[in-house]
């Protein structure tokens, strides 16, 4: 298995240039194409007396969002260099629906782990619609990270079809890094089957260690990244848990509080 393509998610903020060097390297490590994507939807003028002033104003906003796209742009060229394969896209539509719908193209899609609505933020996708919508590996970059060396890895073991699912999809990283740790946490842990799993990424080549942890309080996404730091890991590999419902966007404990608060990035699968 090996990651051919990926693409990054693009807006006009300091975190950009960060996610961008980190994409960029990682393209240059599996030799993948770099796809920058940027999109914005207008914002609703609303009713309006005065049609020549509303096409004014309409006019207006269209302007604005070509200069922060061609921002956005400049930033992604700046960032990736001239040495690895690129492409650009862009659009005037919903940041996370455009970049699902270009998500069928590509093995990895690399978001910010914040996302708001105002300012250059109205660009940012947010991490959790894409990650329930894409179908592909998400890696959410949290802000400040410009570099992934992935070189130790946490996994966060549940034994679900979406943390199977995010193994499976992570094996290049896997491969390449120079210690796994297969981690389960709960008081269910010992019965998660962790140690099969490790038992397959040796098979696969890994260097692997099985780990239980505590998780006082069912606090897991703290014991997973409590052992990650004692570990000097900087990824960490899960599933990522919950559904929509009337496009309201509900996740599980752990993934929530990965997607808000880990310090680290975190390659996710749904």
């Amino acid at each position: 298995m090996s990651v051919a393509s990926i693409m990054v998610a693009l807006d006009t903020g300091e975190a950009a240039a960060r996610r961008v060097r980190l994409a960029a390297d990682l393209a240059r490590r599996f030799e993948a194409t770099l796809s920058g994507v940027a999109a914005r939807k207008l914002p609703s003028l609303g009713p309006a007396g005065d049609l020549g002033a509303a096409q004014a104003t309409y006019d207006e906003e269209q302007a604005k969002l070509a200069d922060e796209l061609a921002r956005a742009e400049e930033i992604f060229r700046a960032g990736a260099g001239a040495d690895i394969r690129t492409g650009w896209r862009q659009a005037e539509a919903a940041p996370e629906a455009f970049l699902v719908r270009q998500a069928r193209g590509t093995d990895l899609v690399v978001v910010g782990r914040d996302a708001g609505r105002t300012g250059h933020d109205a660009m940012v996708p947010d991490p959790g619609m894409v990650l329930m919508e894409a179908g592909r590996l998400v890696l959410v970059v949290p802000p400040g990270v410009e570099r992934l060396d992935a070189a130790r890895i946490v996994i966060a073991w549940k034994d679900a079809p979406e943390a199977r699912r995010a193994v499976s999809a992570a094996l290049p990283f896997v491969g390449r890094a120079d210690k796994v740790f297969v981690a389960a946490a709960g008081s269910e842990a010992r019965f998660e089957g962790a140690d099969e799993v490790s038992d397959l990424l040796c098979r696969h080549g890994a260097h692997v260690t099985t780990n239980l942890l505590d998780a006082p309080g069912g606090e897991i996404a703290d014991a997973v990244l409590r052992f990650a730091k004692r570990e000097d890991a900087d990824l960490v590999v899960m599933g990522g848990y919950g559904h929509s419902r009337l496009r309201e966007w509900l996740f599980g404990g752990v993934t929530r509080d990965m997607l808000r608060t880990s310090p680290l990035c975190c390659l996710m699968s749904h």
